[in-house]
């Protein structure tokens, strides 16, 4: 009986080796796919883009649901109809910007250069030696917008770590080609990102997103309220940092990544007052180019006690 049990964990043992071995090839060759795709002309490769983005559409039920949901509380005076083509437009341009990737990983800096244009760089120049605070909302061309700023600047970033290793690897070289930025875990705290800014490092933040309700504010965005992290608004208290938007458009031969001026009487009278500046800055935007903006984000999904669930 006890040999018998052996072999069966033995031969389950056996069972979860050979699929973590087939996982793994399946991952290079996806890589090696990818690798290949960024010699293709940028046309090929944004066509490529439309037909997987309406391939996501079609079979991504949940997050084409979430997609929806967002809409309908952000934009209800668009119709079903009109929500509805929104979101077949922007699978198209997440997935576009997805295997862009592969250029922002793997082309070269002089032709990148070319491929992402860049408005307003001086406001990234310190002229008092205040640290900055780049204020990115989660537009597709994000990751456009932090290489371009990584080639521009060193840079420190917090972001997600991904559950297959190999793919991990691989965004992390990826987003740490140029100008040796800091990328910190969000595990890892702010000590680490604070310490990176005093050190001349400029902060390519992304506060747009619900992490939970902790370090948050309930602060309106279309109307609805949303979960908001105050990061922003505090470091800039504890730093002094110059807050500098920056907004990345996908443009049919490329990218445009916009630095504004940065904000002015900023921070302000209280953190909440400051997270709402942020908030309304970001619709503003988005109501620019909604279809570049990342509805599959469940961006409402905490709510004050007592309210429902949207999704």
């Amino acid at each position: 009986m006890l040999e018998k049990t052996f072999r069966g964990h033995e031969a389950f043992l056996h069972f979860l080796v050979m699929k973590h071995c087939f996982l793994r090839l399946l991952t290079y060759a996806a890589l090696g796919i990818l690798w290949l795709l960024h010699w293709l002309p940028l046309p090929a490769l944004r066509g490529i883009g439309w037909l997987l983005g309406l391939l996501i559409y079609v079979f991504g039920r949940e997050r084409r649901r979430v997609a929806h949901t967002n809409l309908r509380l952000c934009f209800p005076e668009l119709g079903v109809v009109g929500r509805r083509r929104l979101v077949r437009r922007h699978f198209v341009a997440f997935a576009r910007a997805f295997l862009d990737r592969t250029l922002l990983w793997w082309m070269a800096r002089a032709q990148l250069e070319r491929l992402i244009r860049v408005r307003g760089r001086e406001h990234l120049a310190s002229p008092d030696g205040r640290p900055t605070i780049v204020l990115a909302p989660h537009f597709v061309g994000l990751d456009a917008g932090g290489t371009m700023v990584a080639m521009l600047k060193p840079g420190v970033s917090v972001y997600a770590t991904q559950k297959n290793p190999v793919i991990n690897d691989v965004l992390l070289r990826g987003r740490t080609r140029f100008n040796s930025p800091v990328l910190l875990s969000r595990h890892d705290g702010m000590r680490k990102a604070l310490r990176a800014m005093q050190e001349g490092h400029v902060f390519y933040y992304l506060p747009d997103q619900d992490f939970g309700s902790r370090d948050a504010l309930f602060v309106p965005f279309f109307g609805v309220n949303a979960a908001t992290i105050t990061g922003v608004s505090r470091i800039a208290r504890l730093t002094g940092a110059h807050v500098v938007p920056c907004i990345t458009r996908m443009l049919s031969d490329g990218y445009e990544v916009e630095l504004q001026p940065a904000w002015k009487n900023y921070p302000g009278e209280s953190i909440a007052v400051d997270t709402q500046r942020m908030n309304a800055f970001i619709e503003a935007q988005v109501r620019l180019m909604p279809e570049q903006y990342n509805w599959l984000h469940r961006r409402f999904k905490t709510r004050p006690p007592g309210e429902k669930s949207f999704y």
